[in-house]
């Protein structure tokens, strides 16, 4: 099981959302086809098929928990598989 896969899984379950690193989110943003821009400490992705738009900053080196549900909502939403292009 590939790296990537284990953090997907690791999302998806929701039992460690106060455990996720903020570069393995942004990792894993890229990964599912996001695009992104930055202002200040805020990282903002977006994709054209998505109407919603995902704003998130770190806590020290941690992604906060609440934004961490709002991505893993957003991939069971819309069915979000790792991009393989």
């Amino acid at each position: 099981m590939s790296k990537h896969t284990k953090l997907i899984q690791k999302i998806l379950s929701g039992r460690q959302d106060q455990a996720i690193h903020f570069t393995e989110l942004l990792t894993l943003l890229n990964l599912l086809g996001f695009s992104s821009r930055i202002s200040g400490s805020h990282h903002i992705f977006y994709r054209e098929d998505i109407p919603e738009i995902i704003n998130i900053q770190p806590v020290n080196e941690k992604a906060k928990p609440y934004q961490v549900k709002q991505i893993r909502d957003l991939m069971v939403k819309y069915k979000l598989e790792e991009d393989h292009e």
